[in-house]
C-alpha cells in the first residue's frame, strides 16, 4: 500500500508531462504534489485508489 511521502505514479500523467507525485497529506482526502511543477491536487481516498497505478518509491524512515 502507500504511506505519507511516498512517490507514486498515477494512471494519467499531469499536463506538465510528469507522472511522479508525492503524497503530502493523508486522511479521508489525499493531497498529492507533482514533483516537477509543484502543483497540488486533493482527491477523495476512493478516487485516489482508482487512479493510482503503482508506488515508485517508499518514504524513508
Amino acid at each position: 500500500m502507500y504511506e505519507l511521502h511516498d512517490i507514486v505514479e498515477m494512471k494519467k500523467p499531469h499536463p506538465c508531462g510528469a507522472n511522479r507525485w508525492e503524497i503530502i497529506r493523508m486522511g479521508m482526502d489525499i493531497k498529492i504534489q507533482c514533483t516537477q511543477c509543484g502543483r497540488l491536487v486533493m482527491l477523495p481516498r476512493r478516487q485516489f485508489d482508482k487512479r493510482l497505478k503503482r508506488v515508485l518509491e517508499k518514504a524513508h524512515g
